[in-house]
């Protein structure tokens, strides 16, 4: 589904990432994590081509990201739900409209009904009309994941989505995030939170990937 082969990935100052080979299976469940600044979020970017390799290859769904035209790029977006860090929103739009955005850059009609049963899922179902600056750290991280996985993507790419939420906020989102995997999503999150980690070892088979000397190893079981 998504692999990296040999993978490296510099920015100028010697290399962030080298010789990286990992592949996500279809409907498995990764934790990436290591460091502040090891390439937590260098190797999303990678997994859904905002960045190309310096070396090696990385593919998404067979295909080499660096042979993807800017439209084949955006058509394989619209497979992978992408939860940033920084849960970035229209500040003058509507939580629901907010969540609307995929279907309208994709060109398709929202069902208001989807998007109803949607907002109820993550729990934000009572603040639809609410603007993005009222909501708490929380909720925009609920929202965030809601968007994306509005559009039914195949594989959910997460950010430190818990990263600035309290213990149990981050228990509902990974409650979310295990409940996506049951229906069969591919999730990969970067985190730093080894507690969070555990916690997710109890509810599903999960896989947890380490970067360390520039290097993604698979972690044994001393977390």
């Amino acid at each position: 589904m998504i692999a990296f082969q040999n993978v490296a990935h510099s920015y100028g100052g010697g290399d962030l990432l080298t010789d990286v080979s990992v592949r996500l299976a279809p409907g498995s469940f990764h934790f990436l994590t290591g460091p502040s600044g090891s390439g937590k979020s260098t190797f999303l970017k990678l997994a859904y081509a905002e960045l190309y390799p310096t070396a090696g290859e990385v593919t998404i769904f067979d295909r080499d990201t660096q042979t993807l035209t800017r439209d084949d790029v955006a058509i394989t977006r619209r497979r992978i739900g992408i939860v940033h860090q920084d849960c970035k929103f229209l500040d003058h739009l509507s939580l629901a409209a907010n969540m609307a955005l995929p279907f309208t850059v994709a060109g398709r009609e929202c069902d208001p009904q989807d998007l109803d049963d949607l907002l109820a899922w993550v729990g934000l179902k009572h603040l639809a009309n609410a603007l993005p600056p009222s909501l708490s750290g929380g909720e925009r991280q609920r929202a965030a994941l809601a968007r994306a996985v509005i559009v039914g993507p195949e594989v959910i790419l997460a950010d430190e989505p818990t990263g600035n939420v309290d213990w149990e906020m981050s228990l509902r989102i990974l409650t979310l995030l295990v409940e996506l995997n049951r229906m069969g999503k591919t999730i990969l999150v970067a985190t730093h939170d080894l507690n969070l980690i555990r916690q997710a070892k109890s509810q599903v088979a999960t896989r947890v990937l380490r970067i360390a000397q520039q290097k993604v190893q698979l972690a044994g079981a001393d977390l």
